[in-house]
C-alpha cells in the first residue's frame, strides 16, 4: 500500500490581550466588566436582575421565550440534582444569554423550593452549576479573555477541557458523573437538526441529556434578552461578527459593512444591526487555518473512542431526479452496523463539486469514517474526487501510481493527458490495495470514495476493507443488542412511557415504525450492553401494561 501524505503540526500560541467589554444598553455604555456586577450584587435582590428586567420589559414575544425556558431549565433542575448537570459555556451570545438564564432559573428554582436564602448572601454567590469550556488553539483571543472575565465576574468555576468535544465529554464523564448538560443550542443552528428540549445524546457519543431551554429562539431574540438585560457580551460582536467558530472560519458579517468612505479601514456596525436573522451564519468563511496554510491540507485524524461513527455521501443526479433507486446507501448502512458502527447521517447531493466539497466538509469533522459512492470515473459527472479535494482545500494532482492501475485496467485509452481519473487530491491521497481489488479506493484522511456501482461491487470493496482492518481502518466497536416488541396501542398512548425510557435510559436508542397505518406498532429498544437493554425493555413493557406482546429476537 502507498502512502501519498504530506503533514506538519503546528501548536498555536495566542498572548491573550485583556478585554474590554462593552454593555449595550441603548442608553449608555458600562466602561468595565465589574461595573455592572459591582451594581448587580450590592442585595439579594441582584439575582433578581433579569427577571425583573424581562418582566418591567415591553416586548410580549420576548417574555414569551424567557417563560419557556425557564420552565425547562427548572424542569431539568427538578429531575436531576446540582451535581448531575453541567453547563457548556462557549463565550458566544447563545451561550452568554444560557448563562444568565440559569443563573435566573436556579435562583427561581430555589425561591419555589423554600431555599432563597441559601448560599445567596451578599458578595458570596457562586454560580453552582459545573460549567465546563472547551479551549482550543484556534479560539478568538477575545472570546477566550471574555470567557475569563465572565466567570470571575458571576462566581463561575470553569472545567478547562483541551480537547476535541467528543473526547473531552468522555473524560468528563468518566471522572464526574453527570446526567444532563445545559447547551446553547438554538433551531438555527446545524448541529440543531432532530433535537428537542430534551433530547438523549446522539449515538456513539457519551450518554447524557441534552437540555436546550433556548432551542426554539430565534436570532433576533438572543439580541433582544442580551440588550433588554444589559448584561455583558464580547466585544467581537460590535465589530460586526454575527456567528463566531474559530479564528480559521469566521469574519465580521459582510452585510453590516458600512459604506463611509471617509473611514481608512472597513468598518462593520454592531452584530444586533443584522436585520434578517437567517444571514446570521454569513460571517462563517470557508478559510484554512494557518496549519493548512503551510501545506495546503488540514488535518482531520478520526475520533477514538468506544463507539464508532460514519456518515454516508451518495452523489448522482439519477438519485434525486427519480431515474434510479439508490440500493447502495442501505446495503452499507447495514454492513456497517453489522459491526457496531453508528451511521449518524445519509446524504444524497447534485452531481457537482461545491455540493459534494460542502456536503463532505461538513461531515468529515464529526465522524470517524465519511463514505462515499457515485460520481467516480471519466464522466463529467464524476465529480466526486474533486468534491472532495476541495473539501480538503487542496489541489488535483496527477498520480503516477494510480495511473499505472488505471492504465492495466482501461490500456491506452485511458492514460496521457486524457486520463482525469488519474488526478487525485494532492499530498493527502493514500491508495487502498487488495488482491480483491482491479484498482485501490482512494482514502483521503477519514473520507473514503467507494468505487462501487452496485450490490455487488460493494460486497467486494467491503470484504477488502474488512481484510484491511489491520489498519484499524474498520475495526468494530462491539455488536449492538435490538428487543423488540408490538404493541396495538395508538401513537398517542405510547408516546409518554417512550419519552420516559428516553429520559431514564440515555444511552438506549428507541425507535418505533409501523408496517402500515392500520397495523401494530413495532418498538426497538438498542444498546452495546446486554443488561441495560433487558432493563428498558422491562422498564418499558410494565408502562405499557397492556396491549403488548413481545417478539424475541
Amino acid at each position: 500500500m502507498t502512502r501519498r501524505i504530506s503533514i506538519r503540526c503546528f501548536t498555536l500560541r495566542f498572548q491573550f490581550p485583556i478585554f474590554k467589554p462593552k454593555f449595550n444598553t441603548g442608553i449608555g455604555i458600562w466602561k468595565t466588566p465589574f461595573d455592572r456586577f459591582n451594581l448587580i450584587s450590592s442585595s439579594i435582590s441582584s439575582h433578581m436582575e433579569i427577571d425583573k428586567a424581562i418582566r418591567d420589559c415591553d416586548d410580549p414575544r420576548l417574555k414569551t421565550r424567557y417563560k419557556n425556558a425557564i420552565y425547562v431549565i427548572q424542569r431539568a433542575l427538578a429531575l436531576y440534582s446540582i451535581e448531575e448537570v453541567a453547563f457548556s459555556f462557549n463565550g458566544g451570545k447563545d451561550s452568554t444569554v444560557l448563562l444568565h438564564l440559569l443563573r435566573a432559573g436556579y435562583y427561581l428554582h430555589q425561591v419555589e423550593h423554600g431555599r432563597s436564602n441559601e448560599g445567596l448572601r451578599d458578595g458570596e454567590f457562586t454560580f453552582p452549576i459545573r460549567t465546563i469550556y472547551f479551549e482550543t488553539p484556534s479560539v478568538f483571543p477575545e472570546i477566550n479573555s471574555f470567557t475569563y472575565e465572565t466567570a470571575a465576574s458571576y462566581g463561575v468555576q470553569l472545567d478547562i477541557i483541551r480537547e476535541d468535544f467528543k473526547s473531552g465529554l468522555e473524560a468528563l464523564l468518566k471522572a464526574k458523573s453527570t446526567k444532563a448538560i445545559f447547551l446553547g443550542v438554538r433551531i438555527g443552528d446545524p448541529t440543531a437538526v432532530g433535537q428537542e428540549q430534551f433530547s438523549p445524546s446522539s449515538p456513539g457519543w457519551p450518554p447524557f441529556m441534552r437540555v436546550n431551554p433556548i432551542l426554539d429562539w430565534s436570532y433576533r431574540d438572543v439580541w433582544a434578552f442580551l440588550l433588554t438585560c444589559t448584561v455583558q457580551y464580547c466585544g467581537l460582536y460590535d465589530q460586526g461578527y454575527t456567528s463566531i467558530g474559530s479564528i480559521n472560519d469566521t469574519v465580521p458579517n459582510a452585510l453590516l459593512r458600512t459604506n463611509d468612505s471617509s473611514v481608512g479601514k472597513q468598518k462593520f456596525r454592531p452584530a444586533y444591526m443584522l436585520s434578517d436573522g437567517r444571514l446570521e451564519r454569513a460571517g462563517r468563511a470557508r478559510k484554512l487555518s494557518p496549519v493548512a496554510a503551510s501545506n495546503g491540507v488540514k488535518c482531520v485524524e478520526p475520533h477514538q473512542g468506544s463507539i464508532r461513527t460514519a456518515s454516508i455521501v451518495a452523489v448522482g443526479d439519477a438519485i434525486l431526479f427519480g431515474i434510479i433507486e439508490d440500493q447502495l446507501g442501505p446495503s452499507l448502512c447495514r454492513k456497517l452496523h453489522s459491526i457496531g458502527w453508528v451511521i449518524s447521517r445519509i446524504a444524497t447531493v447534485r452531481s457537482e463539486v461545491d455540493s459534494v466539497a460542502e456536503e463532505v466538509e461538513r461531515l468529515k469533522s464529526i465522524s470517524d469514517l465519511v463514505f462515499t459512492y457515485g460520481g467516480v470515473g471519466p464522466l463529467h459527472s464524476d465529480v466526486t474526487v474533486g468534491g472532495v479535494a476541495k473539501a480538503f482545500g487542496v489541489r488535483l494532482a496527477p498520480d503516477e501510481e494510480y495511473e499505472e492501475y488505471l492504465s492495466h485496467l482501461f490500456g491506452d485509452k485511458g492514460t496521457g493527458d486524457r486520463n482525469e481519473m488519474a488526478q487525485l487530491p494532492e499530498g493527502i491521497t493514500e491508495l487502498l490495495e487488495h488482491e480483491k481489488l482491479r484498482v485501490p479506493l482512494i482514502k483521503c484522511h477519514n473520507v473514503i470514495a467507494l468505487s462501487a456501482t452496485n450490490v455487488d461491487e460493494l460486497d467486494r470493496q467491503w470484504d477488502a476493507l474488512i481484510d484491511l482492518r489491520s489498519t484499524n481502518l474498520l475495526a468494530s466497536s462491539g455488536p449492538f443488542v435490538s428487543k423488540h416488541l408490538t404493541t396495538s396501542l395508538s401513537d398517542l398512548e405510547v408516546a409518554q412511557p417512550l419519552s420516559k425510557i428516553s429520559i431514564e435510559f440515555p444511552d438506549i436508542y428507541t425507535g418505533c415504525y409501523r408496517k402500515s397505518r392500520a397495523g401494530p406498532l413495532v418498538i426497538t429498544l438498542e444498546g452495546k450492553d446486554q443488561e441495560t437493554v433487558e432493563a428498558a425493555m422491562e422498564a418499558l413493557s410494565k408502562k405499557l401494561s397492556s396491549g403488548v406482546k413481545q417478539i424475541l429476537v
